[in-house]
Formats: structure tokens, sequence, C-alpha cells
């Protein structure tokens, strides 16, 4: 791997010397760890927003009427 940026460089290869690994592997590992965080992240935002809709839709009344979107006119509030 061909690394432009010298802090970036540094920070790669002091990451590799701890987990004694190569900048390579420890690059790899850092990705991986961030990208499972990222997907973890996204799990939890869509159950999240699952659970809204499963709420709103015991709703019995309108959470949201026309009348609170638009104006007399039919115009965005």
């Amino acid at each position: 791997m061909n690394i432009k940026d010298p802090e970036v460089r540094e920070m790669a290869l002091r990451l590799a010397a701890r987990q004694g690994t190569t900048a390579t592997g420890a690059v790899r590992r850092a990705l991986v760890e961030a990208l499972e965080r990222e997907d973890a992240q996204r799990a939890g935002m869509a159950d999240r927003l699952m659970e809204i809709g499963r709420r709103s839709a015991a709703r019995s009344e309108a959470f949201l009427t026309d009348a609170d979107l638009y104006d007399e006119e039919g115009r965005p509030r």
C-alpha cells in the first residue's frame, strides 16, 4: 500500500507496531472495524425508524393532517 500523506503513514505505522502487524494489516483492521461500527449504527437507526412507524400506525387518530401541512390556499406551511 502506498500512503502519500506522511501523517497518515506515521499513524498506520504506529498502529501496526502496537498490533504487531504491517501497516496494510493495521489499516485493513481499522477499516473493517469502522465499517462494522457503521453497519451497526445503520441497523440501529433502521430499528428505531421501524419502531416509530409501528407506533404511528397503531394510533387511531391522524398524526398530521392536510391542515397541519398546507395553508388555506394549498401552499406548504
